[in-house]
């Protein structure tokens, strides 16, 4: 799809069907769109969980009560390593939001390219995550999406609102 396209046609999906999973030859391609972001330095201080099991999709959905969460046949968390992460010498400023919003962007693009429906979550229960997860201090979880594919007869609204290029540049 033209690059263009792509971002006007991507939207939040709330709509999953639950018996139609998105295949390991399409996971890697979107998965691999994350790994080549871009991040400081180049330090890719990233993991990304793909959430497929039965086990493991039950425990990760107790974070957020959606049913449509819930009908999502997996799910991507991105985990920043905030110790891997560069940080500017002159104030202690740390990457990792910037490196993740990066890549996690990236991930969600490649999956709209590929027909695959994503939300970017972040009204999770971080705590109920954490723990489902097994995380160290220095993994933050940064976005959790859905990754699937509409039910049948799902129509995308098509439309975006969003401010004018007048109303939020400024050519200096």
């Amino acid at each position: 799809m033209e690059f263009t396209e792509l971002i006007r046609n991507r939207e939040s999906i709330r709509n999953y069907d639950p018996d139609r999973p998105v295949s390991r030859v399409v996971l890697e391609k979107i998965l691999e769109a994350g790994r080549i972001a871009p991040s400081a330095c180049n330090d890719q201080p990233w993991l990304f969980l793909v959430i497929q099991s039965a086990a493991m999709l039950e425990a990760v959905r107790a974070c957020y009560g959606r049913q449509w969460f819930k009908d999502a046949p997996q799910i991507l968390v991105v985990v920043g390593l905030k110790d891997q992460a560069w940080v500017r010498s002159y104030d202690g400023y740390n990457s990792i939001e910037t490196d993740i919003a990066i890549a996690f962007t990236h991930l969600m693009l490649a999956a709209e390219n590929e027909g695959v429906g994503t939300c970017w979550i972040e009204a999770y229960d971080p705590k109920i995550l954490r723990k489902a997860l097994d995380l160290d201090e220095s993994q933050v979880v940064f976005g959790i999406t859905p990754l699937g594919y509409p039910r049948a007869g799902f129509v995308k609204k098509g439309e975006k609102t969003r401010k004018t290029l007048k109303e939020i540049v400024r050519y200096l």
